[in-house]
């Protein structure tokens, strides 16, 4: 028997994109699907024009959103879903035509997998912005669990529709969660501190729409405020920073270093110093605590790190130094974003 496959997808005014979104749903290689598209209160005529597509194919299904909200759609579709693998889409953008087949083909390979991404492919190119362009550099190389597991805390390492997931494995976890943060990275965050295996294919098999509207540029659940109180939250959950609790650092002095991390000290980490590499910085205090140079670190057990540092490239930099120093990522050392 074919393995059938559920394709989330919830849509507020979408009319403009959604007949190219559904065409590269109709042009999927594997033809065994349904589609639970849940409607959040369009006005724009997109739910009807759904309808009676739906009319004339049965594989797709139309629910109306009971309460308004993304967060609540996901959670309205996900309860309708019918089959346990599920495939997130949304309605401005478009799948590769192999991309339910290789995302199916993972789950077979890899039995235990809970959830699998792909690499993605950004546009229209006019609207990228360099920061957000960067951001994907890094995202579509964070591939492996291994990957996963030492730059969880940077940034989201998926592109949300991009990802298939087991249900029941999501459902255990009480589904999507409401509150001031991002719900996609929420849930990953979810996933990998209850131990489920998530892993990206190499392949670029979506592409995502930018837009000035963006819920990621309007919302402000996806504010940098609210990723940095998302990532503390869960840092400080972290069973391989609780272990060197007491022996820690924070690599970065910078106002903004101080601003991000503020979360994880509100509660209750203290780190032994601050690490930094301006000159000026060094001898200074903060909280009471030294800014030190990165060559104490030898001189004083090697503690724990974790790089408070945004900039991609100063951050690899950063690593680059700790790997002389022996220590080993995800182990020694943590990014965080």
């Amino acid at each position: 028997m074919p393995e059938f496959i559920s394709v989330l997808l919830p849509f507020h005014d979408a009319r403009e994109t959604l007949p190219e979104c559904l065409e590269s749903l109709f042009r999927q290689e594997h033809r065994h699907w349904e589609l639970v598209a849940v409607n959040d209160q369009s006005t724009d005529g997109a739910d009807t024009w759904l309808r009676r597509l739906a009319r004339r194919d049965e594989r797709i299904r139309v629910l109306d959103n009971p309460r308004k909200g993304l967060v609540n759609a996901l959670n309205h579709g996900l309860a309708a879903c019918r089959h346990e693998l599920v495939a997130r889409m949304d309605a401005d953008d478009i799948m590769d035509p192999q991309r339910l087949a290789a995302q199916l083909e993972h789950f077979r390979r890899v039995p235990n997998l809970a959830l699998s991404a792909t690499r993605v492919r950004l546009f229209p190119d006019a609207l990228i912005e360099k920061g957000f362009r960067e951001y994907i550099r890094w995202q579509n190389q964070c591939c492996s669990p291994a990957d996963i597991d030492r730059q969880i805390y940077v940034e989201s390492p998926f592109a949300h529709p991009s990802v298939m997931f087991r249900n029941s494995r999501v459902q255990a976890l009480g589904g999507y969660h409401h509150g001031p943060f991002p719900e996609d990275y929420d849930l990953w965050l979810r996933l990998f501190h209850s131990g489920q295996p998530m892993e990206k294919l190499p392949e670029v098999l979506l592409d995502w729409r930018e837009s000035p509207d963006r819920v990621s540029r309007t919302d402000p659940r996806c504010s940098r405020e609210a990723f940095d109180r998302l990532r503390a939250r869960y840092l400080a959950r972290d069973p391989r920073l609780l272990a060197r609790r007491d022996d820690f650092v924070i690599w970065g002095a910078g106002r903004k270093t101080r601003k991000r991390c503020r979360h994880l000290l509100d509660l209750g980490f203290q780190p032994r110093a601050w690490v930094d590499i301006d000159p000026k910085k060094i001898g200074n205090e903060i909280r009471g605590t030294p800014v030190v140079n990165s060559a104490w670190l030898a001189r004083n057990g090697r503690p724990f790190v974790l790089i408070y540092v945004a900039n991609h490239g100063a951050r690899e930099d950063i690593a680059g130094e700790l790997d002389a120093l022996g220590y080993i990522n995800g182990r020694d050392y943590l990014a965080v974003g």
